[in-house]
């Protein structure tokens, strides 16, 4: 098995006719996602590697039965695109793009609230479930399928992670891309039950950094209702205070968002840490030994 994507996504691409969307829609296409439709008002009738564009997500919807979207359009008009996934019913909606104002996504986070569509980012490289389905712009080739699941907040860290351990001979269930921005649709925790739930998923790696509070909730539940070996690795441990470091949510403000806090609540749920992301291949496999 594996979580949120599968053999039974058919992808719909938000702003399939610009650069990047028709790019990784051919990119996604070709390592085997069911990519069944595109969205750019204005160009209803065209097509992009063969996959028919329509005007609005609704009318995609009926067209196709898509039951998820990913968006490559630009940050002003990225959450009216979230919120036009979310009004035609689509399960799953990954928000590749960065740079959205935080009271927009505050507004979008509210308006889905209780409904049925769970949101991956924005700034998310998205979700892959090796052999099955990719739904983002991560590199397909360097994922196996295995039973390690991955959470993340840097696609770029995730990518090393990913690597080592298919060199290690550790393949993936699913990686998953919270994103890096302030105000994201899906945070760790909701990530980390479902792997809680997954029979393929035997051990979990997670990839935070500074800013927030993400991963110390995360540890909570892992010490309370995670009962599988988790391995983490914490990016930002010699961050200045006040400066951000690559994701718009890396940020330590005071006492808050601290490397050295997240390491050590997570040390204290049962996780191991890792002081280095080439460590964890070994970590991993020595906490599948154990389980």
């Amino acid at each position: 098995m594996s979580i949120l994507v599968g053999r039974d996504t058919r992808l719909l691409v938000q702003g399939i006719t610009g650069r990047e969307g028709a790019f990784h829609a051919a990119q996604m296409l070709h390592y085997g996602t069911r990519v069944v439709a595109g969205v750019t008002p204005g160009k209803g009738g065209q097509q992009v590697a063969g996959i028919p564009v329509y005007d609005t997500v609704r009318e995609a919807v009926a067209a196709t039965g898509a039951n998820a979207s990913i968006i490559y359009v630009p940050a002003p008009t990225a959450p009216e695109a979230i919120l036009e996934a979310a009004d035609a019913g689509l399960e799953l909606v990954v928000c590749i793009t960065e740079g959205i104002p935080v009271l927009d996504m505050v507004r979008v986070r509210r308006s889905l609230e209780g409904g049925r569509t769970r949101l991956l980012g924005p700034n998310s490289p998205g979700v892959i479930s090796p052999g099955l389905a990719k739904v983002g712009i991560m590199p397909g080739e360097i994922h196996t399928p295995g039973p390690v699941g991955i959470v993340s907040r840097s696609g770029t860290l995730t990518y090393e992670v990913v690597h080592a351990l298919t060199q290690a001979r550790l393949g993936q269930s699913t990686a998953v891309g919270i994103g890096g921005d302030p105000v994201i649709g899906t945070d760790f925790v909701a990530i980390l039950a479902l792997f809680a739930e997954d029979p393929q998923t035997r051990a979990v790696v997670l990839i935070g950094e500074i800013g927030g509070d993400d991963e110390e909730r995360a540890a909570e539940f892992i010490r309370q209702r995670l009962h599988k070996p988790v391995v983490a690795f914490v990016a930002g441990r010699s961050a200045p205070e006040g400066r951000r470091m690559g994701h718009a949510g890396a940020i330590v403000s005071g006492a808050s968002g601290r490397a050295a806090d997240k390491i050590a609540a997570l040390r204290a749920a049962g996780a191991t840490v890792a002081e280095f992301t080439t460590a964890i291949p070994d970590l991993v496999r020595e906490r599948l030994a154990e389980a």
